[in-house]
């Protein structure tokens, strides 16, 4: 097992400058997110070219690995494979096919993204949806020797009510995604809280679909919830993902049980990597800020990780 984080939270950065701040922190690998260059949400940046890779882009990162030491554990796009719009829609699929062509040359074994969802659609209706969708992109990805693993995050924002945004929110449905679909988990327990299921019981029961974790905690506020409900404020402002009654901490200053986890995937012979994801608004804002949230969650969990050299 070895103890990572997701590139995303610097976005300013260039890669190699966030490659030498995981250095200095001890950190072994990174999940580098590959968005296309164009502004976005938060949480998302382009630190690797895959729309233009050329193999001077191969030479280069490849480079960075060998100086650093560092290793890529997987390239991350997370986007909405089902959105209604098919135009959008369309350049989604292409972008994962370009990371998942920057993946194999680079021989990294794993790209991140999601399934989505069409809030104007059923979850049954989704479903339906992406078993036309979906065949085509992971038999892509396997000729090519890479996986696609799907993080099970709700995306509530991507509904205009809260609900679901992403149909792999749920054992229920990661059944359906792995056997049906041939997707993996990037599993990540941050949102299994929330959502009232123990991410440790999970665990076991797909320790085979469990290629990759992201290690995101979780900070609930229960009187808020007894105000707004489990699907979160109404009135949201300008923010489709304030919820009201919770909020994402780096791992140790919330309430996910790391020692459990942490234990549990060794028991379910998990040799891959656990990656940080930090969207901690707490320890967010300026990349100094962002450091340390990532050396407060290295502080976590490295010590339950073992020997990094083994």
């Amino acid at each position: 097992m070895k103890l990572g984080f997701f590139t995303a939270c610097l976005p300013s950065l260039t890669l190699e400058q966030v490659a030498d701040h995981a250095v200095t922190l001890g950190y072994q690998c990174l999940e580098v997110a590959a968005w296309p260059t164009q502004p976005g949400r938060d949480f998302e940046a382009p630190h690797l070219p895959v729309a233009t890779w050329t193999g001077a882009d191969v030479d280069a990162t490849l480079g960075l690995l060998q100086r650093t030491g560092l290793e890529i554990s997987s390239l991350g796009y997370y986007e909405n494979n089902l959105i209604g719009d098919l135009g959008r829609r369309e350049e989604i699929r292409t972008h994962v096919r370009a990371c998942v062509d920057v993946a194999q040359s680079l021989g990294v074994p794993y790209v991140g993204t999601f399934i989505g969802r069409d809030p104007a659609k059923t979850v049954v209706e989704n479903m339906a949806e992406a078993e036309r969708v979906f065949p085509e992109l992971v038999d892509y990805a396997g000729e090519r020797g890479v996986k696609l693993m799907i993080e099970n995050c709700v995306m509530e924002g991507w509904h205009p009510d809260g609900y679901p945004g992403n149909i792999a929110y749920s054992p229920e449905l990661w059944d359906w995604m792995t056997s049906t679909l041939g997707l993996y988990l990037n599993w990540d327990p941050s949102h299994l809280t929330w959502i009232g299921i123990d991410p440790v019981e999970t665990i076991m029961a797909f320790a085979a679909s469990i290629v990759h974790v992201q290690a995101k905690d979780l900070e609930l506020f229960p009187d808020k919830r007894n105000r707004y409900g489990f699907y979160g404020a109404v009135e949201k402002g300008d923010n489709p993902w304030h919820t009201g009654w919770w909020r994402y901490r780096v791992p140790g200053r919330g309430s996910v049980d790391w020692l459990r986890v942490v234990d549990r995937l060794y028991e379910a012979g998990f040799t891959g990597t656990v990656s940080v994801e930090h969207e901690d608004p707490m320890w967010g804002g300026t990349p100094e800020k962002v450091t340390e949230g990532l050396r407060i969650a290295y502080g976590t969990l490295r010590p339950l990780i073992g020997d990094v050299n083994t």
